[in-house]
């Protein structure tokens, strides 16, 4: 799951998990590459230029060097060590740091995209900064997948509130990954 909007982009190493399961159930070493190496897929589809991508760390200031759990140490830290020995990354991944700064300095432009531990951590800063245009993305499938960020928003159906915004961002999103697709550069 790739989420994008304004100048925020992230991508959720677990979703739609209670903390205690995407942290101890599936957060590891493998899987933050394997996400790490979609996200870098798609800022090169994306940006068609070497990427710079932030990872966030799972505890307060990344731990502090293991005062507040070894996570930081132990899983993360390693995977940013294969992302960046990763032959055709095409990106350069930088962490683990701080989660309650980085996405300060990923809408300031110091990052192209923010690789978040869990679902709450990525959503609520692109939530926060771009409610109205987040678009998410199923990066990895054979076909481009885009839609609003924020879900079908039943609960205002037919009642004349929705707004068209992240629809009209998700098929734009899509063009551009389309179009891409077709002149070979994705």
């Amino acid at each position: 799951m790739i989420l994008t909007g304004g100048a925020l982009t992230v991508a959720l190493v677990s979703i739609h998990l209670p903390l205690r399961l995407a942290i101890f159930a599936q957060l590891s070493t493998a899987e933050i590459v394997r996400v790490g190496r979609q996200l870098a897929n798609f800022l090169r589809a994306r940006l068609r230029r070497e990427s710079r991508i932030a990872v966030a760390g799972l505890n307060p200031h990344a731990g502090e060097g293991g005062m507040f759990g070894r996570e930081d140490i132990d899983l993360i830290a390693p995977a940013v060590a294969q992302l960046n020995a990763w032959p055709d990354a095409r990106a350069h991944f930088h962490g683990p740091l701080s989660p309650d700064t980085v996405f300060h300095a990923a809408a300031r432009g110091e990052w192209d995209a923010v690789l978040c531990m869990y679902h709450d951590q990525g959503l609520i800063p692109l939530k926060l900064h771009a409610f109205d245009e987040g678009v998410n993305v199923t990066w990895g499938l054979p076909l481009i997948r885009t839609s609003p960020d924020h879900g079908t928003a039943f609960a205002i159906a037919g009642k004349g509130l929705a707004r068209a915004d992240s629809m009209i961002a998700a098929i734009r999103l899509a063009t551009e990954l389309a179009v891409g697709r077709e002149d070979g550069e994705i």
